[in-house]
């Protein structure tokens, strides 16, 4: 098994989920939520309208679109893959959202998974990300990406391996109001 980046943010959320979905293969069932589904779409219309436009303020010289990466412990796809005029790399990423002033760390952590997968693919550094958020009139913003955030994606990874391999039931989240609107909330022992 290959992790995704929403492995690493449900861990993240709780490491439970990962337990539950994993170890005794209880699924969530995220595909019926329409903001999903609706996020999927909007991608495919953004990658056909912007095949060939490159974010020069950004910096971009070359793009390429729906790079599938992997590497020992994660996979994904990561929307445009941007070469910068500075020889670093970042990825670019649409969200179905409105920017409401802040970047949701879900968001981060699934741009410093791709920057994780991009680093080791093409062997040069990554050190932002960039968001479009669709409902916000395709506003960009960027991200900083640290070296710290790329090792705590691997430190993630490493974790949920031993979950899965080892069987073992990890602590559930310290945060508390997290357990309100999780999908396991009526099978989980505090």
């Amino acid at each position: 098994m290959s992790l995704t980046p929403s492995h690493i943010i449900e861990f993240l959320f709780c490491p439970r989920f990962t337990f539950f979905q994993y170890v005794l293969s209880i699924p969530q069932f995220e595909e019926k939520l329409y903001k999903v589904n609706r996020g999927r779409e909007i991608h495919v219309l953004m990658q056909d309208r912007n095949r060939e436009y490159l974010r020069k303020k950004q910096g971009v010289v070359k793009k390429e679109i729906n790079r599938y990466l992997a590497n020992e412990y994660l996979r994904g796809e990561v929307d445009e893959v941007l070469h910068l005029n500075d020889n670093t790399l970042a990825p670019l990423d649409y969200k179905f959202a409105e920017y409401k002033g802040r970047v949701y760390e879900t968001y981060k952590t699934q741009m410093y998974c791709y920057s994780w997968l991009i680093e080791d693919n093409y062997k040069k550094s990554v050190r932002k990300a960039f968001l479009v958020y669709t409902r916000s009139a395709n506003k960009i913003v960027e991200v900083p990406v640290a070296d710290d955030n790329k090792v705590m994606v691997k430190e993630c990874a490493q974790n949920i391996y031993r979950i899965i391999q080892h069987n073992y039931y990890p602590r559930s989240t310290r945060y508390k109001e997290r357990c309100k609107s999780c999908t396991y909330r009526n099978i989980c022992t505090k």
